[in-house]
């Protein structure tokens, strides 16, 4: 063997060398590249996202063409080094050729170009698809026989092969990306995001303005009584009703009912019952991102929650569901601090009124929101009876002390760190 056919066989095995590199790098960074992101850069009418997206379409063809120019790279790798092992070492030679190959090939053209693609898969795959592009078009019809021959065995499996479909991404796995953008987007527009996504779990009695704490008018009030009411309200909406919520009359609304009474300088319980609107009823239990809908199809702007038998259990408006999304304003947050208070030793002393989702966004808790509403209503049905003051609970590791007790609810508590957490 002449020294110039030696250089070119030395030649050729380095380049086979560096093709198997390409093809390995080819398809880690092919596969593992974010389909979404690519998606989005492909609107963006970026000329390599396009392409990769097309040849991602048919993955078969795809890995068809890289294996094909893989296998092909190594065996002529490993037929050249044969040759090479016996001009120098002899028929000995080969053995020992066929290691070194096998390490050479394991190392520079499958572990290291792959761990690389699978580090920067977005740069490799910019840099090889137009080349994979051009050998799919080139090597085509060798392509398409693999391909028919291997689809074939896997249809013997009842496995189809067709153009491949991205699976839609479930809410949960939108969960995890939202939270995965820690440091991208701000806290406020990762809670805001992370309100949407919850909306389907919250129903519409976990936001309500429960029915004991509804401010409306009674029309068997004095209507001097009933014009300082509505003078000092600061709601843009009142129910109208007899003795109780449950006698409801109908919804007032306060602008437009104040410029009636500037038109004709007095109110009138006549001039209440001609301002009123039809009430908009929803039962209780309707998932929150429901009711928004239901809003919106509707142009209500607020609603009574009634149980199955007709019984008023609460009030809910537009605001309630948009501050559930975005956060309580900053009004709310202020009153939200006056009940939620933090202590020296590090708990929590807490009004009973306070509703469990206000607790846990305020005070960074995870009580259980499946089941009452209320701190109060939670510490009553775990102890299934009216506490007395002084009495401790331990809910969900969280250590909670009774405070004050009114009447049939809890006034005040202490809720102290998790347990957990302490550990």
């Amino acid at each position: 063997m002449s020294h110039s056919q030696l250089l070119f066989f030395d030649l050729s095995l380095l380049i086979l060398v560096f093709l198997g590199a390409f093809f390995s790098a080819a398809e880690t960074g092919l596969m593992s590249i974010n389909r979404y992101r690519l998606r989005h850069r492909a609107r963006m009418k970026k000329r390599s996202a396009m392409l990769i997206l097309r040849l991602l379409k048919r993955p078969d063809r795809l890995l068809g063409m890289i294996l094909i120019g893989n296998a092909f790279s190594n065996i002529f790798a490993s037929a050249i080094t044969t040759l090479l092992a016996i001009h120098f070492w002899g028929e000995r030679g080969v053995i020992i050729a066929t290691i070194l190959l096998a390490f050479v090939i394991l190392i520079f053209a499958e572990v290291a170009p792959k761990t690389v693609a699978a580090l920067y898969p977005e740069r490799i795959s910019r840099w090889v698809s137009w080349p994979v592009f051009f050998l799919l078009k080139l090597f085509y019809p060798v392509v398409w026989l693999i391909n028919v021959i291997s689809n074939g065995i896997l249809r013997l499996f009842r496995i189809r092969v067709t153009s491949h479909i991205t699976e839609p991404l479930s809410r949960d796995e939108l969960r995890s990306i939202v939270y995965e953008t820690s440091g991208r987007l701000s806290p406020q527009y990762q809670n805001m995001l992370l309100g949407i996504l919850d909306l389907n779990n919250v129903t519409v009695n976990d936001v309500m303005v429960p029915q004991h704490e509804i401010t409306g008018v009674d029309l068997h009030q004095n209507i001097s009584l009933i014009q300082k009411q509505i003078t000092k309200t600061t709601y843009d909406w009142l129910p109208l009703y007899r003795d109780n919520v449950n006698q409801i009359v109908g919804m007032l609304y306060v602008r437009d009912l104040m410029h009636a009474v500037l038109a004709q300088q007095v109110l009138t319980k006549d001039l209440l019952m001609k301002m009123v609107h039809e009430p908009y009823f929803i039962p209780e239990g309707t998932p929150l991102n429901t009711q928004l809908q239901n809003f919106q199809q509707g142009h209500h702007k607020i609603a009574l929650v009634v149980d199955e038998y007709g019984e008023i259990q609460g009030l809910l408006t537009l605001v309630d569901i948009v501050q559930e999304i975005i956060g309580e304003f900053a009004k709310d947050i202020a009153e939200t601090n006056k009940l939620i208070t933090l202590q020296k030793d590090g708990s929590y002393m807490i009004d009973g009124s306070i509703t469990i989702r206000e607790i846990n966004r305020a005070a960074d808790l995870h009580l259980p929101t499946l089941g009452p509403r209320t701190l109060s209503g939670l510490i009553i049905e775990f102890l299934e009876s009216i506490p007395h003051e002084g009495t401790c609970v331990k809910i969900e590791n969280y250590p909670i002390e009774i405070i004050s007790v009114q009447g049939n609810r809890v006034k005040m508590a202490r809720v102290f760190p998790s347990m957990t957490k302490v550990l």
